[in-house]
């Protein structure tokens, strides 16, 4: 079956796709998100330039801050730390 992305983006899925191995069919909205927040064109772009070893770990990132960016489109990752950094800075305090 076609992954995530030409799915998404309703083409062929070929053998070769670029997408497949990092976004499976099971997972729609993990492409729907990158795909939103950063494009199809970056996205293929930086996994082109990355090696094959590197490119699992990139995607990752790039949806986990896909999916921050869509449920905080101002902070993203940054509110989620900056929560933490307070919390951690709280519990000092108390300590």
């Amino acid at each position: 079956s076609a992954c995530a992305a030409c799915r998404n983006l309703r083409r062929r899925c070929t053998p070769e796709c670029l997408f497949a191995p990092y976004f499976p069919p099971d997972q729609p909205e993990r492409f729907a998100n990158v795909h939103k927040v950063f494009g199809v064109s970056n996205v293929s772009k930086m996994l082109n330039e990355l090696p094959v070893c590197f490119r699992e770990d990139c995607v990752n990132t790039l949806a986990y801050e896909a999916d921050m960016r869509v449920k905080d489109p101002i902070y993203g990752c940054v509110g989620v730390i900056s929560v933490l950094q307070q919390r951690v800075a709280c519990l000092q305090a108390q300590l």
